[in-house]
């Protein structure tokens, strides 16, 4: 029997989260960064930089929306996929979107690496000032759409640094009782 996609969300440092892969806020050179980005490249070493200047070499960076994945060096995951969120400028730009793109474009790539967990930090909600509640409604949605519609991927972590987007994301997970 199909094992029901499950979603959770916790309080936690996304970079000691055991899954297949975690999502890692980027910056569009992929070179690292502030926030949970810095975060991941120190805790995972050396190895994520140098796969993220291979692809830099090989595509020129990360646009917003999109989504590159690297090894993922020292952290207790298989992978780390880079993705890029929007710049909050008031949500009149397509700043829904491309966010909604950052959680899709994500998880086909972990559906395409066979992964079954991902971990997903606040995309956006950091320095590029997406509003968290905005933020966490289309986090939510989004990740339900995509596994409702057929993935590899059968358990999604949401991980928050603060209790705050983390009631945020336990009362958007609420909505959809068939994956909890």
């Amino acid at each position: 029997m199909n094992q029901s996609p499950r979603l959770e969300a916790v309080m936690a440092d996304i970079t000691r989260i055991a899954a297949d892969a975690i999502v890692n806020a980027a910056n569009s050179s992929l070179l690292g960064g502030g926030g949970v980005d810095g975060a991941i490249h120190r805790a995972g070493g050396p190895a994520i930089l140098e796969d993220c200047r291979r692809i830099v070499a090989r595509q020129g960076g990360c646009r917003p929306g999109e989504a590159v994945i690297t090894g993922a060096g020292n952290l207790p995951a298989r992978y780390v996929i880079h993705t890029v969120g929007p710049v909050w400028t008031g949500g009149a730009r397509g700043e829904a979107d491309t966010l909604a793109s950052c959680y899709r474009n994500s998880l086909a790539l972990a559906a395409a690496h066979d992964c079954t967990s991902v971990a997903f930090p606040g995309i956006s909600t950091g320095v590029y000032g997406y509003p968290k509640e905005a933020a966490a409604g289309i986090a939510v949605h989004t990740v339900v759409e995509a596994l409702a519609a057929g993935s590899t991927v059968k358990h999604v972590i949401f991980v928050s640094f603060d209790a705050q987007g983390l009631a945020l994301l336990k009362k958007e997970i609420a909505r959809y009782p068939l994956f909890q």
